[in-house]
């Protein structure tokens, strides 16, 4: 690969952007940088990765590990997994946080075991027609577990590109049909390499060019990086608020399935209204638990974490 220098990279994204500048000193900062996490090691499997993609979500990697490890330990198979009532994912899941995640993975377990004789699919299509896959886990999924060619758009990817490409200190608050154009612009065109690309931009936005403080020291493209030739420019866009929890209904809600994950048998009324004083609130809270199928309501104003 040619070198060049700094001075001959826009300072914001063309509409064809010469991905191939970036890709060997990224992926070489990978190689010599890159967390030894367990999915990413080849025994995880394409169940294993799936496994982490949803955990992940919103969760730091310290929180999602030790759920990770005993999650693969009690449930090795997508088949293992199906076999048990939905409510066992829910308990496992612990303290991860939107816990709804547990659910749509019971149900994306128990579509492997029926449609794809209890294998991942390796079929991109296939994967984004399994319950609770969107969009992001179909292409990390295929990516990261099959080696093959597609973007992968995370927090931390779009911010890489943002930054990087587009001159932007933050990406838009979703991801937009121009981050998805500009993402396959920079795929690199063998598949290995841009499987590689995927892990190796996540990681840099996780560890490098990170939200609040980005180590620009520590770059491997600093001196190609737009939003830095620019100025380092301050986000113009709308202000970016930080989520509350304390308080809230997801609060509520956590407290509440924290009781019933505890349970072995269902948890009257009397037990779940201790958990929190305001009544409306927790009334509300415990609704939409039922409502998203996190919690099954029984008969003389029993709960439990759902069966079916």
């Amino acid at each position: 690969m040619t070198a060049i220098s700094a001075s001959t990279v826009p300072a914001a994204a063309s509409s064809d952007p010469d991905g191939a500048v970036l890709h060997r000193p990224v992926i070489d900062w990978f190689d010599a940088h890159a967390r030894d996490l367990p999915w990413r090691r080849p025994e995880a499997g394409a169940w294993g990765v799936m496994v982490s993609e949803f955990m992940l979500q919103q969760t730091p990697v310290n929180r999602v590990l030790p759920v990770y490890e005993q999650w693969l330990a009690r449930w090795p198979r997508p088949a293992d997994l199906a076999a048990e009532p939905p409510g066992e994912a829910v308990r496992a899941w612990g303290r991860l946080g939107y816990p709804r995640r547990a659910l749509r993975l019971h149900g994306a377990a128990a579509a492997i075991r029926e449609r794809h004789g209890g294998d991942v699919p390796r079929d991109h299509a296939q994967l984004l027609a399994l319950p609770g896959v969107g969009e992001y886990t179909a292409a990390a999924v295929a990516s990261f577990a099959y080696g093959q060619r597609h973007p992968v758009l995370d927090t931390n990817v779009r911010r890489v590109f943002a930054r990087a490409v587009s001159g932007a200190q933050y990406p838009p608050n979703a991801t937009t049909a121009a981050e998805r154009k500009l993402a396959r612009a920079l795929l690199p065109e063998a598949e290995p390499t841009a499987a590689r690309w995927a892990a190796a931009t996540m990681e840099l936005g996780a560890l490098v060019c990170t939200a609040r403080t980005p180590d620009c020291a520590r770059c491997p493209i600093a001196a190609l990086c737009a939003w830095r030739q620019a100025g380092s420019p301050e986000h113009e866009g709308p202000p970016r608020r930080g989520q509350t929890y304390a308080g809230t209904d997801r609060q509520v809600r956590g407290k509440l399935l924290a009781v019933l994950r505890e349970a072995v048998t269902p948890v009257p009324q009397t037990t779940l209204d201790e958990v929190w004083d305001e009544p409306v609130q927790r009334a509300r809270a415990l609704d939409g638990l039922v409502s998203d199928g996190l919690v099954e309501p029984l008969s003389g104003g029993l709960y439990r974490l759902p069966l079916t």
